[in-house]
């Protein structure tokens, strides 16, 4: 990204953190998510002093105690059991705003959520921290909306899970790896 633009993303970034402790946006809850090199790199939030100084956090003591209500919070890695937890409390606040609820919980069961976290992390390379997002996007789009739809669908029956290049990210694609040399890109 240009040097001009990121700037003035940073700025407006600035300006909108100060309106909302201004409290021109009352109720108004901003999240904002990133890499540690966004909120670490001179490229990043470093870039604009008054925004660091908004956003910075002292991360050098014991993570368990953590403040939960620091303008910044860290996330520790997915792990397996995390993404199944995840995944589980998608589903169940997707169930609760489902026309069938009960087909929800049945259909895809904490077994079914576990079985498929562990297929998508396994054609990520078994990376289970870059798995999050696909994993997410597949349950919802691919099995819970299809549920919720159609009274036929069984996933267990029905759906087998395939990850298509053009939907990774970067990292994601890297992740899955060569599954033979002729996949392998060479710069010419």
């Amino acid at each position: 990204m240009r040097s001009d633009v990121r700037d003035k993303s940073l700025n407006a970034l600035r300006q909108l953190i100060d309106e909302i402790d201004a409290g021109r946006f009352p109720g108004m809850f901003l999240l904002i998510t990133g890499t540690p090199s966004f909120f670490d790199s001179p490229q990043g939030i470093q870039r604009l002093e008054p925004l660091a100084q908004r956003l910075h956090v002292d991360f050098q003591t014991d993570a368990r105690f953590d403040n939960p209500r620091a303008v910044q919070i860290r996330l520790p890695a997915f792990d397996r059991e995390r993404l199944v937890q995840v995944g589980s409390k998608v589903r169940d606040i997707f169930q609760q705003h489902s026309r069938v609820p009960e087909r929800i919980r049945s259909l895809c069961s904490d077994e079914y959520v576990r079985d498929l976290g562990g297929a998508v992390a396994g054609k990520l390379g078994g990376k289970v921290g870059v798995a999050p997002r696909i994993f997410l996007k597949k349950l919802v789009a691919d099995v819970l909306d299809r549920i919720d739809q159609f009274e036929e669908f069984d996933p267990r029956q029905h759906y087998a899970l395939t990850i298509s290049e053009s939907e990774l990210t970067s990292v994601e694609r890297q992740a899955m790896g060569a599954s033979s040399v002729d996949e392998i890109e060479l710069e010419l």
